[in-house]
């Protein structure tokens, strides 16, 4: 630093779900991806050597720059924890205990190796014998919860807030507490492994036939449709104490030595079985939902009350995969005790990368920042020539629109005439939400809209509810946000209207993102041209994808899941594409794409 030159640090998640990387200079975040993007495997837990990359050539740096590499959590700590889990519970889990060290000694025990040797691979320069010389600066490992709040408290600008963090594991904590005090982040308690929140939720996905790690969305989408039979049911399985801390009872759960959430003991108590993933959601499938999702949120609003008991404070910090379920969090902006509320919006496993970034940065670089995220659209951008050219060269048949302007009236009619409409503009954003970026909008009017974008474009369950994008400066007026914004859609509200079907969930709430023209502008112009022709500031808003897919990144892969769908438009930055003047099915054949049915 003292050579006036840029520091760099990369960081990395990987080698479980969601891998990502990200990239910090002089403590600003100015890159950041999630590596499903790229090689189209959702969730995708392999090093992210995709991401990396672009993270690299973002910057225009090479590895010899990085002050170094910080990885999101301690893998001998993981290690100890698991092998001491499996002798508490021998011999049962033998062949969950094989699996298990049959992973962990083919990679992740040589955590320092594997990374070294990959990123090696990433920079490209090899040895007299032709092989990739490794990397060999310094690697930072960082605990995992201490990455979660990294992730949140630095980006939320707050000279101090309290941190909590809920997910279902990480070495061993599974919910923390912890204090931030201007540059310095500090874990005050913990509960952990096999007590935890976040395995309670996966292991009732399982149940009801939902894949863990990925399906727990639905579980939330799918309780408003149920009544909150069975909470009693449910508490049986867990003891709650007076300080917001639990216990699961071990006898329900076999994820401590199995390759099964639950116990035979749990469907016994239940009365049913594992639901198949094929199987009918029966109405006692959904009271199940709602049972579990209202004592979830009963679960985190203690953790919340104690924190602010403890520690008291006005600001709150979240992350860790529970800080995703936007319910709970619309309860306790609502209910809970803290003034201001900050989650960030890779509140996953994915935002671990820029977590352990800037917890090292705070370290080797204590001054107080400014801002370690100015924006959350921090992947790749396209610009309007690479876009055209890729157009020319297939024979796609478009329209130019000259100016942002002219782009945005354009779209804005185009919505009010009830196309739905594939969006891709500017960089892709960081996290499991589409912004605006990487979207799918509709006119939220229209109730047919909401079954159609589901059905015929999403390819997706019925129940499953959309959110919507809202112009900032008009959210209060459609939505009971208590006047708080939601850039990320992270928080549920009521909605105060009755003339948004399409937007509406069926308790008569939303998943809302709030859109300023600060956080970003072409979207924003675009509900405000929409607004000006229907008095309606709200657009559906749902991601760029088909069901199964990550989003897309790219303009060709934005282009593949159009012709796939039944959307009706593409606007690939300056460029509109309807379609009626582009044969569908002669471009699938081309690209030798997966045709889906319609039905």
């Amino acid at each position: 630093m003292s050579d006036n030159k840029p520091t760099y640090l990369l960081g990395l998640a990987c080698f479980y779900h969601d891998s990502s990387a990200c990239l910090l200079k002089d403590g600003v975040v100015i890159a950041a991806a999630q590596e499903e993007r790229f090689t189209r495997i959702k969730h995708d837990e392999n090093f992210p050597e995709y991401s990396v990359n672009y993270c690299l050539e973002a910057a225009d740096i090479t590895l010899d720059q990085l002050s170094g590499v910080c990885f999101y959590e301690k893998p001998l700590w993981k290690f100890e924890r698991l092998l001491l889990t499996y002798i508490q519970e021998w011999p049962r889990g033998f062949f969950s205990f094989l699996k298990a060290m049959r992973a962990w000694l083919n990679k992740k025990l040589w955590m320092e190796h594997i990374i070294c040797k990959e990123l090696g691979k990433v920079s490209g320069i090899k040895n007299k014998k032709g092989k990739s010389v490794p990397y060999s600066g310094k690697i930072y490992y960082v605990p995992h919860h201490l990455s979660h709040a990294a992730s949140t408290y630095y980006p939320s600008n707050f000279k101090n807030a309290t941190v909590l963090t809920v997910d279902g594991v990480g070495e061993r904590s599974t919910s923390t507490i912890a204090l931030g005090e201007e540059q310095k982040l500090t874990l005050k308690e913990e509960i952990v492994f096999p007590d935890s929140l976040g395995l309670l939720y996966s292991a009732f996905t399982y149940y009801l036939g939902f894949k863990v790690n990925s399906g727990e969305y639905k579980v939330m989408g799918l309780a408003p449709y149920g009544t909150a039979r069975y909470t009693k049911e449910i508490e049986a399985l867990i003891e709650i104490f007076a300080d917001g801390s639990f216990r699961l009872k071990p006898e329900f759960f076999a994820y401590r030595y199995g390759l099964k959430m639950t116990s035979s003991k749990f469907a016994k108590h239940f009365g049913r079985p594992v639901r198949n993933t094929d199987d009918e959601l029966t109405q006692w499938h959904k009271d199940m939902a709602a049972s579990l999702q209202q004592v979830a949120e009963e679960l985190m609003l203690n953790l919340v009350r104690y924190a602010h008991k403890q520690y008291g404070g006005k600001n709150l910090c979240l992350s860790g995969g529970v800080a995703l379920n936007c319910v709970a969090n619309g309860r306790i902006v609502r209910e809970g005790p803290f003034k201001n509320v900050y989650i960030f919006p890779a509140a996953g496993d994915a935002g671990g990368s820029v977590g352990a970034t800037l917890y090292v940065n705070s370290i080797i670089d204590p001054k107080p920042k400014a801002k370690s995220i100015e924006t959350i659209y921090l992947g790749p951008k396209f610009s309007n020539q690479m876009i055209e050219s890729f157009l020319q060269d297939s024979g796609i048949k478009y329209d130019k629109i000259d100016t942002a302007a002219d782009r945005a009236v354009k779209v804005g009619q185009l919505l009010a005439d009830n196309n739905v409409i594939g969006l891709f503009q500017g960089r892709m954003e960081f996290g499991p939400r589409a912004l605006g970026n990487r979207s799918i909008i509709a006119d939220p009017r229209k109730p047919e809209n909401w079954k159609r974008v589901n059905i015929k474009i999403k390819f997706r369950e019925d129940f499953r509810p959309f959110a919507p994008s809202v112009m900032a400066d008009k959210a209060q007026d459609i939505f009971d946000l208590r006047g708080v914004d939601s850039p990320y859609m992270l928080l549920t509200a009521g909605t105060k209207v009755k003339d948004l079907p399409a937007i509406t969930h069926v308790n008569s709430s939303a998943r809302i993102q709030t859109v300023s023209a600060e956080d970003n502008k072409p979207y924003y112009d675009i509900l405000s041209a929409f607004n000006d022709l229907t008095n309606c500031p709200v657009v559906i808003n749902t991601s760029l994808n088909v069901r199964g897919e990550p989003i897309v990144w790219d303009h060709i892969d934005a282009f593949k899941c159009f012709i796939r769908t039944d959307m009706d438009i593409l606007v690939l930055e300056n460029f509109i594409i309807n379609a009626e003047e582009v044969d569908k099915n002669f471009f699938k054949t081309k690209f030798e794409l997966e045709v889906f049915a319609d039905d």
